[in-house]
């Protein structure tokens, strides 16, 4: 009588994305020879972007690995006599996003410092402006991170492709579009991977691709993005920005994969930039952007660098669904808190005690105070996003949620802008 077919394999080593991998399952007992799989199930994460696994032989590999961040991936395995028997293996993914700091001129809004110290930038006092007042007293949330949820990576991931990456069909099948090809490939990281796509959610793709070949680099981005093999692509919207050494903004009124019109790897907060030159448990980066953020609602109009909105309520004398000027604001709305606005850490906001213990979290902080954070999308309140990374610190993170929206006032960035059409900065 022979042994119990068990799985042997427990573990399998940790990843790099952009890097190859290699890990091999292992079995025993029953009647070989196995099999191996990955079966569907809306519990757990499929194998990480890039991955693939050798049904006969057990061995997980990639040439170039996409995923970034936690995946709980369960596996099976059944012997030739069909028994069955799974087991969960986690995936650790450290992510490779120091390009996104690269993304548009450094003479960009993107990248414009906006503390009242340095940049003398005054309060936005028009009505639109405020975070609304029922969600003041709401904490930062914080959507991104190194534990799975739900098994599935915790935040938008992104990714950088050569420029000879080939373009693939991509449909569209609900909002605008910008393109029907592009180069994106098999292997880029899906936000939440195609299990919780599937089940609805956001599925937001960012792809950078390095310039070369007579072409700029560019970004192209997607929101419910689902690869299809052979066919290539599909998503709910996408947006693409051709030339990203330039400052040209997407067209007022139009919508990208956000309701902002807003570009969104470049506004994720990421770990390359907060390590820095450091270790994840004595990074020594900086952040030098506004951090994309979310509230339930906003009001229905947007303000520069922002294109467009899907918020709610008006202000006096202007239709909804346009364009509102920070240099002469209306004088009253019925809803505040306006797509593209950016919010700083107030200069009286103490930075919370267990900063000096979290030092993630404090470089965040200081990205708060100087560069902001700017909304985005209709969310969770408070939602701050940021990439996926076995290299985030969960524990230190969450000191952010000590963090308030009273903490932040609206910044009027209006002597900044050169043209509502582009992205650069006076000075």
């Amino acid at each position: 009588m022979g042994t119990t077919l068990k799985f042997t394999t427990t573990s399998c080593p940790a990843a790099t994305q952009g890097q190859a991998y290699s890990c091999t399952l292992a079995a025993s007992g029953g009647t070989s020879p196995y099999t191996f799989s990955v079966p569907n199930s809306s519990s757990y994460a499929q194998l990480p972007e890039g991955m693939s696994l050798n049904s006969s032989t057990g061995v997980i590999s990639s040439s170039l690995v996409g995923g970034q961040g936690t995946y709980g991936v369960q596996f099976q395995v059944a012997d030739s006599a069909n028994h069955v028997v799974t087991a969960s293996i986690t995936f650790s993914i450290a992510g490779n996003n120091a390009f996104l700091a690269s993304i548009f001129p450094s003479s960009s809004i993107f990248h414009h410092r906006v503390d009242a110290a340095s940049t003398s930038l005054p309060v936005d006092t028009s009505p639109a402006a405020p975070i609304y007042s029922g969600y003041q007293a709401s904490h930062i949330r914080v959507f991104f991170g190194n534990a799975a949820y739900l098994n599935l990576p915790n935040g938008i991931p992104a990714i950088k492709v050569p420029y000879s990456q080939p373009d693939v069909p991509v449909a569209t099948t609900l909002y605008q579009s910008y393109y029907t090809s592009g180069p994106l490939p098999p292997y880029a990281p899906v936000e939440g991977t195609a299990v919780s796509e599937a089940a609805g959610g956001d599925g937001h793709v960012s792809v950078y691709v390095e310039g070369g070949g007579g072409n700029p680099p560019a970004l192209y981005e997607m929101w419910q993005g689902v690869y299809l093999g052979t066919k290539g692509w599909t998503d709910s919207s996408n947006a693409m920005w051709s030339d990203v050494t330039s400052n040209a903004l997407t067209p007022q009124g139009n919508g990208t994969t956000d309701e902002a019109g807003l570009p969104v790897g470049p506004l994720l907060v990421n770990a390359d930039e907060v390590i820095g030159t450091g270790t994840p448990s004595a990074p020594n980066g900086v952040v030098q952007h506004p951090i994309r953020f979310t509230t339930n609602h906003t009001l229905n109009y947007w303000v520069w660098p922002a294109t467009e909105t899907a918020g709610q309520g008006s202000c006096s004398g202007i239709s909804t669904g346009n364009l509102l000027s920070q240099s002469a604001p209306p004088s009253a709305c019925t809803f505040s808190g306006v797509p593209g606005e950016i919010y700083r850490l107030k200069a009286s906001a103490a930075t919370p005690s267990c900063a000096s213990t979290s030092p993630q979290a404090n470089i965040i902080i200081t990205g708060f105070r100087n560069y902001g954070i700017i909304l985005a999308d209709n969310g969770l309140t408070g939602g701050l996003i940021g990439t996926p990374d076995s290299r985030w610190n969960d524990d230190d993170l969450s000191c952010l949620t000590n963090v308030t929206l009273a903490d932040f006032e609206p910044v009027n960035v209006s002597s900044l802008m050169v043209s509502t059409d582009s992205g650069a900065t006076t000075h």
